[in-house]
């Protein structure tokens, strides 16, 4: 991202009321309806300057834009989770471990899909990432939530992204706002970032008011499917068919060149 774009970011949600990770326990969400939209950076500041009143903004030690890493888990052979996803299969699953690099807290976490469409994401802390890749650890918990081992599944494809999570004041959703999204393939040693893409994810328990939908039809933001685990995969491993994605690919590739 530019620096003058990330200067009015910080200034904007310098403006914002925060909120912290123990009032954020109101609004877990872990068993809840996603919807994903898909942006560039100026649809991002302009996202931001329609906000503010209606939003907290998280900050953790001071910080209100925070990195994470992420690396996802499928069987090598086949890719299961990979294509499921793609074919848009329902049920489905994601195997993931997940690093909060500024707190330094790592979590081995089973995010599920139903045949409703809702999101349940059960999770265990673990040491690091690099403790469940090269130690197993978490494996029980894998095991008791999936019935799979590590020995069914290996490290595949990974990703660097920042972070802003919203909270409306009613404390009924979570909007999260992921930017600067590199991402990194095990298997094949590719990286590939996506550019000035701005991924938004409104996540809330059913279809409670949400104060953002109407600031996203006054942008022409519109919904759009964003699997960073499956877009990561297309961009950065060519043997994998990814047909399916070639309209999501072109949008994003649309977007990074807009202004």
């Amino acid at each position: 991202m530019e620096k003058s774009s990330r200067e009015k970011i910080d200034v904007t949600l310098a403006s914002m009321q925060p909120i912290s990770l123990q009032q954020m326990k109101a609004v877990k969400l872990m068993n809840r309806t996603d919807q994903k939209y898909v942006t560039n950076v100026s649809g991002l500041l302009g996202l931001l300057s329609l906000v503010g009143e209606d939003y907290f903004v998280q900050e953790v030690d001071g910080l209100r834009i925070c990195a994470y890493r992420t690396v996802y888990w499928d069987d090598m052979a086949r890719h299961g989770f990979f294509h499921t996803h793609i074919c848009g299969q329902l049920p489905r699953m994601k195997v993931r471990a997940r690093t909060y690099v500024d707190s330094d807290l790592s979590f081995l976490e089973i995010k599920r899909k139903n045949n409703h469409g809702k999101t349940k994401k059960k999770r265990t802390q673990v040491e690091s990432i690099s403790a469940v890749s090269e130690k197993a650890e978490g494996e029980n918990f894998l095991t008791e939530k999936t019935g799979l081992t590590f020995q069914d599944i290996r490290p595949t494809v990974g990703n660097h992204f920042n972070r802003i999570t919203l909270v409306n004041k009613a404390m009924t959703e979570r909007l999260t706002i992921d930017f600067d999204i590199e991402f990194d393939n095990v298997e094949t040693g590719i990286t590939a970032d996506a550019g000035n893409i701005v991924v938004i994810e409104l996540k809330r328990d059913g279809r409670v008011y949400s104060p953002v939908l109407s600031k996203l039809r006054t942008l022409r933001i519109k919904p759009s499917g964003f699997s960073k685990y499956c877009i990561g995969t297309a961009m950065t491993n060519d043997a994998l068919p990814h047909g399916r994605l070639k309209p999501r690919l072109r949008k994003i590739n649309k977007l990074k060149i807009e202004n």
